[in-house]
């Protein structure tokens, strides 16, 4: 099976059972309350808006975990590949293109609205939405990793949730840094180059998670 094959048939899945739609519900909903936590105060949601919309994106990328490997493994999905040697880190490199298709480019879209609450310029805006291009790989490569190392234990949500947090947290501080003028352009290129450290090495760590649970 190609790459094309398992990319298509995990993103219909994705899209088929309706769970593409919740990260970008949990997304909104994140930026439609915290305007009520913080009140009124036009300047200080404009100032922090951007750094809220980061963490949401983070925490919203993180609701899919639970299904990206772990149906695949008990299903005997896995097992098939593996019989017809298919590379385990191809198949992770495939659930991961899924993955990002999946959220990040309805994320990108919903972050205009968020935007347009917390009042942020278009100038931020644009920050934000190439920090989300260039960092929503990182963390889709990110999400397939901790899916795979914790495929089959039990309570796997919330021991993905400790595993990709702290790990994410590189992410979200360049991230929100880009949005910064001065230092903006410094954090970016922090941001791409973690971004693309995390695609370039989740797929062989998922591939050794997912062989280790085979054994």
């Amino acid at each position: 099976m190609r790459i094309g094959g398992i990319v298509w048939r995990d993103l219909r899945r994705a899209w088929a059972g309706g769970g593409a739609l919740w990260p970008v519900a949990f997304f909104l909903l994140t930026a439609i309350l915290f305007p009520f936590a913080v009140g009124p105060d036009t300047a200080l949601l404009a100032r922090i808006g951007g750094g809220v919309i980061w963490a949401a994106a983070l925490l919203a990328a993180l609701l899919p975990v639970e299904r990206l490997v772990a149906p695949d493994v008990e299903a005997g999905v896995i097992d098939q590949y593996a019989v017809r040697e298919v590379p385990l880190a191809l198949v992770a490199f495939a659930k991961i293109v899924a993955h990002w298709l999946g959220f990040a480019p309805p994320l990108m879209l919903a972050a205009v609205v968020a935007a347009g609450l917390f009042d942020l310029s278009a100038t931020t805006l644009v920050r934000i939405e190439l920090g989300l291009l260039i960092g929503t790989p990182g963390l889709a490569a990110l999400g397939v990793a901790t899916a795979a190392l914790v495929a089959g234990l039990r309570g796997s949500g919330a021991v993905a949730g400790l595993v990709m947090l702290p790990l994410a947290i590189p992410l979200l501080i360049f991230g929100a840094g880009s949005l910064d003028g001065a230092a903006g352009a410094g954090a970016v290129k922090l941001l791409a180059a973690v971004s693309l450290l995390l695609t370039a090495g989740a797929p062989w760590i998922a591939a050794a998670a997912i062989r280790s649970g085979m054994d």
